[in-house]
């Protein structure tokens, strides 16, 4: 069940799961809330989305997604994994028994068979003069850009892929899997140019057809339905073929189509992508995180356009990325038509976008008349709703001002709203079914946050070298200890597979709130962990020292050596008296 439980977690967003049941609000790249397993007042439970844990301070409790579920609900784990695969949409059936193995033999198969359609698009496009006319001349796209993105042809017929791959090996299911076949067995896309769909590494994982006939009776576009390969909500069209140029730019541009997309990396600006006509996903975003922190949309300007955006600024916060909005001049629908008339004018429209929050608030100013009460209202109450979505409070702060200003009112007035607006927000959270008590440990924190350090700073693991496990209580940081010494070197972000049986304790060291301690910032960190392990080398030696004189007295005192026993016990108290 491994392989079902990676794909559930795949799909879901932990905060989203644990913020069912606790309040959770952004800190940092963290989100952090009161604990359900506890009365604390003070929020000591965190969760962060990039490592997918959560850890709960005030109970000691922690792990996953599936570790919460079971704390919360009272579960045991296939319960908990059930729940969360119907949740996300998995059919755990195919990950039973043998199902795994031939669940992974069955994806590589339609991998195959999808590159081989690509490729045998590719010919037909080289054999349809019709084709290479629409292409080549009517979308005026060059041979570099076609062979790029893989462009091709589906011929007019009714099987001729269909019949071309089942010549191949592959079988009519494989097909229908893969997308390629309509209802009736035939094939699903005829006398339409063909643009692969790709996943971030290049594979192709389905299709979209574009006609080249002008027949008002068919749709215009016509895509590979969901498969095992190809989910619309997670698909960047372009990533592939843009990830090096956004590295290098430090921003990805994302437009609605996809022929807008070729058309701009003909234009040599290719760090353009494409959310392919599906409303922008925390999974779009995610994905382009891992290049960029900085994404700029360029979505239409009409009401449809403003909402999406409007729906994407949330999404932002949570992924953590500045958000931006290219405006096209109002005469034009779109890039791809901005660029027929001037690539240097899709240019200047990507360099002249501006913050999202901005932009989206200036829609909202020409919606309403910003003269009346009525108008007024429903301007603030728009804005608003966008401005408590961001995390940062002097960000909130500044935009309030603004909207203040532009309806001739208070700050306090605007400040009141918001708060009136978010208190009816509140959402009713699950009731936790379960509580569990305080973890019983022994609570030395400086042990607990030297760790968390060294798994992090290669330069702090480096003092580790030699050092006696021993002096660290408890198994659990002795394990801890014992892996930094063995892999010194290597900085750990998520949990290592040798330390499994120990994950909620490191779990807890990867969220641990100390390290971001001023006496444990970048500059302090030798000092302070050099410190630390001497303190703890020096008490692990005054312990041994301690256990040795109360074993040497007992002795004497048997041998009947009643001095020497009284020599032993001055050594012991004066050695408790110098602690002291």
């Amino acid at each position: 069940m491994q392989d079902a439980k990676e794909e559930v977690r795949a799909r879901l967003n932990i905060e989203d799961v644990i913020g069912e049941y606790v309040q959770l609000k952004r800190a940092g790249r963290n989100f952090k809330g009161l604990s359900p397993f506890s009365g604390e007042k003070t929020p000591s439970f965190i969760v962060s989305p990039d490592k997918h844990i959560w850890h709960d301070f005030s109970s000691g409790k922690g792990g996953d997604i599936f570790s919460f579920v079971m704390e919360v609900e009272g579960m045991d784990f296939r319960q908990a994994l059930e729940l969360l695969a119907r949740r996300s949409g998995v059919d755990l059936s195919m990950y039973q028994g043998s199902g795994s193995q031939e669940l992974a033999r069955h994806k590589k198969r339609l991998f195959m068979v999808s590159d081989l359609a690509a490729v045998y698009y590719q010919k037909s496009l080289l054999s349809n003069p019709r084709a290479q006319e629409y292409i080549f001349k009517k979308r005026g796209m060059n041979k570099a850009v076609v062979q790029d993105f893989r462009i091709g042809y589906a011929p007019d017929s009714g099987d001729a892929l269909t019949g071309f791959l089942k010549k191949k090996g592959y079988s009519e299911k494989e097909l229908k899997d893969a997308g390629l076949i309509n209802r009736y067995g035939g094939d699903l896309f005829r006398g339409r140019m063909m643009v692969p769909l790709m996943d971030g590494s290049g594979q192709v994982i389905g299709f979209t057809g574009r006609i080249i006939t002008d027949d008002p009776s068919a749709p215009k576009y016509l895509n590979t339905p969901q498969t095992l390969l190809y989910d619309k909500s997670r698909h960047v069209f372009g990533l592939s073929q843009a990830k090096d140029a956004i590295r290098k730019a430090d921003y990805a541009v994302v437009v609605e189509g996809n022929l807008d997309v070729v058309s701009s990396h003909q234009a040599g600006i290719k760090q353009v992508v494409a959310s392919a006509g599906t409303a922008m996903t925390e999974h779009h975003l995610r994905a382009l995180s891992r290049l960029s922190d900085h994404v700029r949309l360029a979505f239409d300007g009409d009401k449809a356009g403003l909402a999406a955006t409007e729906r994407s600024i949330p999404i932002g916060q949570t992924v953590g990325v500045d958000l931006s909005i290219i405006s096209l001049p109002k005469d034009m629908k779109d890039p791809d038509e901005l660029i027929q008339q001037d690539p240097k004018l899709w240019e200047r429209a990507i360099n002249s976008s501006e913050p999202v929050v901005d932009w989206v608030i200036a829609q909202f100013a020409h919606r309403e008349d910003l003269e009346s009460a009525a108008g007024k209202r429903a301007f603030t109450s728009a804005a608003l709703s966008v401005i408590k979505s961001l995390a940062d409070p002097v960000e909130q702060d500044h935009y309030m001002s603004i909207i203040a200003k532009m309806v001739d009112s208070t700050r306090g007035a605007i400040s009141k709203k918001l708060q009136s607006e978010s208190t009816s927000d509140q959402k009713q959270l699950k009731n936790v079914r379960q509580t569990v008590e305080k973890a019983e440990r022994s609570h030395d924190r400086n042990q607990d946050t030297l760790l968390a350090i060294a798994l992090i700073d290669t330069r702090v693991q480096k003092l580790f070298e030699g050092i006696d496990i021993e002096i660290f209580q408890n198994e659990d940081r002795r394990a801890v200890a014992k892996y930094i010494t063995e892999h010194a070197g290597k900085e750990v972000s998520i949990m290592p597979s040798s330390l499994q049986q120990y994950e909620k304790y490191v779990t807890m060291l990867l969220l641990h709130p100390d390290v971001d301690n001023v006496a444990w910032n970048s500059d302090n960190r030798i000092a302070s962990a050099t410190d630390k392990l001497s303190l703890l080398q020096a008490n692990f030696k005054k312990t041994n020292t301690k256990e040795k004189l109360l074993q040497q007295e007992a002795l004497a005192r048997e041998k009947g050596d009643d001095s020497k026993a009284d020599e032993y016990l001055r050594q012991l108290n004066q050695l408790i008296k110098g602690e002291k």
